[in-house]
């Protein structure tokens, strides 16, 4: 692992954090809805000095061949220079891939969506809806804001009108899509051996590991991701689940 900031790493052997919070403590979060008009459905969500937001688009389609009778879910990720000196414009990156697969992982495992209910014609035609994430300040801790975003976006989403097979993406109407979960993912990071919940940007510099879980609303876990070169024992790994299962039911009442 290499120190990029001593002083981080300084206070990490002691179990502080540069913005004085504990180690378990979030920083504050703010979700907007409905920002845009022109999306279906959106969320702004902002950590700290992270702000995230996310879209959400349908059209009509073919389903998969496997799934002859199920719309479907897709989420992307769009990492801005903009948001970060550290961003380039171009083909994904392995770190907007990862975000993406993060979050469109904790939507389908906790079968937030009642993909069944998004088919019009078995084999022929559903709905699509796509997921966009756009990251418009980087301040660290980009997962759970782009996760705790797209699910707030998927709520707020209202139905375009479909009319003789055609949709009229200028008309929403009043039905919603049909959501059964608000799975919420909750981030740490590991440094000089402490674990740290939403990390800023200066932290995740000084990370040697990373994990990230997401629970559904009844606490119990959907997905998890692990990141950075280091190891975690079963013990941090244990204390993760059981501080995310706990966040994320208080994260979860922002959602509406």
């Amino acid at each position: 692992m290499i120190l990029i900031n001593q002083h981080v790493a300084s206070l990490a052997t002691k179990g502080q954090r540069a913005d004085k919070r504990s180690p378990e403590e979030y920083r504050k979060i703010e979700v907007e809805n409905n920002p845009l008009e022109k999306p279906e459905g959106c969320a702004q969500v902002r950590i700290g000095e992270t702000l995230v937001l996310a879209g959400v688009k349908m059209d009509l389609g073919t389903p998969f061949s496997d799934r002859p009778d199920e719309g479907v879910l897709m989420v992307n990720a769009e990492l801005s220079p903009i948001a970060s000196p550290d961003f380039e414009y171009g083909p994904p990156s392995e770190e907007s891939i990862e975000l993406a697969r993060v979050v469109d992982r904790g939507i389908r495992e906790s079968h937030s969506i009642d993909l069944k209910k998004l088919c019009i014609e078995k084999g022929e035609k559903v709905w699509m809806v796509n997921v966009d994430i756009h990251i418009m300040n980087h301040g660290g801790n980009m997962i759970d804001a782009a996760g705790i975003a797209a699910i707030a976006a998927l709520h707020n989403a209202r139905m375009p009108e479909l009319k003789d097979g055609q949709v009229n993406w200028d008309k929403k109407t009043s039905k919603k899509l049909p959501m059964q979960a608000r799975p919420v993912p909750v981030s740490f990071v590991k440094i000089e051996g402490s674990l740290f919940m939403d990390p800023t940007l200066e932290e995740e510099q000084n990370m040697g590991a990373r994990l990230t879980v997401t629970t559904k609303d009844d606490g119990n876990i959907v997905s998890i991701q692990k990141g950075g070169s280091e190891a975690l024992t079963f013990d941090e790994i244990k204390k993760g689940f059981q501080l995310a299962s706990k966040k994320s039911g208080e994260i979860r009442k922002l959602i509406k």
